[in-house]
């Protein structure tokens, strides 16, 4: 039995909220926290009864793609966008609600993001990586929803695991050939970064192991001078 089995989905609901609160606060001292627990709110009572293939409560990755969002130092409007960026596509909630409750800003950000979760293409060719990369590019109207899309790329990369293997290969190609050149293209490098590793630990698991190996005993070499110093 897991842990969210065992404590009550409220405690952790405000033990998530109250985590990512403390990470706004350190850039963000005077955001609308009502708002964002509203956001917050909002999702969990949407996702509620849905789970992840990891089998956690599906909220946590609204939560952990908001949580990347405060780490980019994103403003109130983004880290809403972030919350409820999976409740048009996945729930019964309407963009309508969204606008009433959170306004036409956050609207714009869900819907967008929305949209290029829905990109299909007609042929091979227009699914190569650039076409790729140009068509997310022409589609976001508003460069947040891409911030947004990439923070929910980079979650999903952290839990690949639980998907069958062939999805991980084809999730890890995709990342290391179109979300990975958009964030250096945004210059989000932390975020290119991690979704390099993660992709190439998938796609190249025993080159992934030898580079690591060795800059671990690197690391453990400066150290050692270091101490010794």
């Amino acid at each position: 039995m897991s842990v969210t089995e065992l404590v009550p989905a409220a405690e952790i609901h405000r033990e998530l909220l109250d985590e990512l609160i403390e990470d706004i606060f350190e850039y963000a001292p005077d955001a609308d926290t009502d708002r964002i627990a509203a956001a917050f709110e909002v999702a969990c009572l949407h996702h509620d009864g849905q789970l992840r293939r990891s089998g956690e409560p599906f909220v946590y990755h609204p939560w952990g793609v908001a949580k990347i969002c405060a780490q980019l130092r994103q403003p109130e409007n983004v880290l809403i966008g972030a919350l409820l960026h999976d409740v048009v596509e996945d729930t019964e909630a309407t963009a309508d609600e969204i606008e009433q409750r959170f306004g036409p800003e956050v609207r714009v950000l869900v819907e967008g993001v929305t949209k290029l979760s829905k990109i299909q293409f007609a042929s091979r060719e227009e699914a190569e990586a650039e076409n790729y990369r140009k068509m997310i590019l022409s589609m976001a109207e508003d460069i947040r929803v891409i911030v947004i899309k990439l923070a929910d790329r980079l979650h999903n990369m952290r839990t690949l695991s639980f998907l069958g293997k062939q999805k991980q290969l084809q999730k890890a190609k995709e990342t290391l050939e179109v979300y990975a050149p958009l964030a250096h293209r945004l210059g989000i490098h932390s975020i290119k970064w991690e979704l390099e590793d993660l992709a190439f630990a998938t796609l190249y698991p025993r080159k992934y192991a030898e580079i690591e190996s060795m800059v671990n005993e690197r690391r453990a070499d400066r150290e050692r001078f270091v101490s010794e110093a």
